[in-house]
C-alpha cells in the first residue's frame, strides 16, 4: 500500500465548491465528494476522487454493497473530478496514472483542475479515448455531460 498525504485545504474547498454547484444540476445524492471508492483495472485497484456525479442508480447500488464504492460489475459514474496538488509525483498520478485508468473504466468524463498552472482540463470519452479541451482565466469551461454549465476555469480554481 502507498501512503498518500491528506488531501490540503484548499484543494479540499475547491471540490466542496463545485460539489454545491454540480447538486443543483442533478439529484444531490448522485454528487459525492472525497471518500468514494471506484474500482479501476490495473494498480491501484481503486482511486478516490476529490468529487464524483454518480449514475442515478448507483445510490441504490451502494446501499445494497454496503459500502461508498463502485465495484468493476456496476457502470461508470459520469463526472470525476480531481484537483491537482502541487509536484512532479502528483501531476504525474493524476494526469497520467488516473486519467489511463478513468479512461479504461470508461468513465464519461473526467475534470482536472490544475491550480499550480491555472487550467483546467476536460477529459471527454470519445470511442477513440479521452478528447482533450483545456480552459484558461476568464474562459467558460465546456461539459459535453453538463451543457449548462457557466463557471469559468477562474472561478472553479478560486478557493471558495
Amino acid at each position: 500500500m502507498v501512503e498518500m498525504p491528506p488531501e490540503s485545504y484548499d484543494n479540499l474547498r475547491r471540490a466542496l465548491k463545485l460539489y454545491d454547484v454540480l447538486k443543483v444540476l442533478v439529484d444531490a445524492a448522485q454528487v459525492c465528494p472525497q471518500g468514494l471508492a471506484i474500482a479501476v483495472p490495473g494498480q491501484p485497484k481503486n482511486r478516490y476522487p476529490d468529487l464524483t456525479v454518480l449514475r442515478p442508480e448507483h445510490p441504490e447500488q451502494m446501499r445494497e454493497l454496503g459500502q461508498v464504492a463502485l465495484t468493476l460489475e456496476m457502470a461508470p459514474p459520469l463526472l470525476v473530478v480531481e484537483v491537482v496538488s502541487p509536484g512532479a509525483k502528483n501531476r504525474r498520478r493524476v494526469y497520467l496514472e488516473k486519467r489511463n485508468q478513468y479512461e479504461w473504466r470508461g468513465i464519461g468524463e473526467c475534470w482536472i483542475l490544475d491550480p499550480v498552472v491555472g487550467r483546467v482540463t476536460v477529459l471527454s470519452l470519445t470511442p477513440q479515448g479521452y478528447s482533450e479541451a483545456t480552459f484558461e482565466g476568464e474562459a467558460v469551461v465546456e461539459s459535453p455531460i453538463f451543457p449548462d454549465w457557466a463557471m469559468t476555469a477562474e472561478s472553479m480554481l478560486a478557493v471558495g
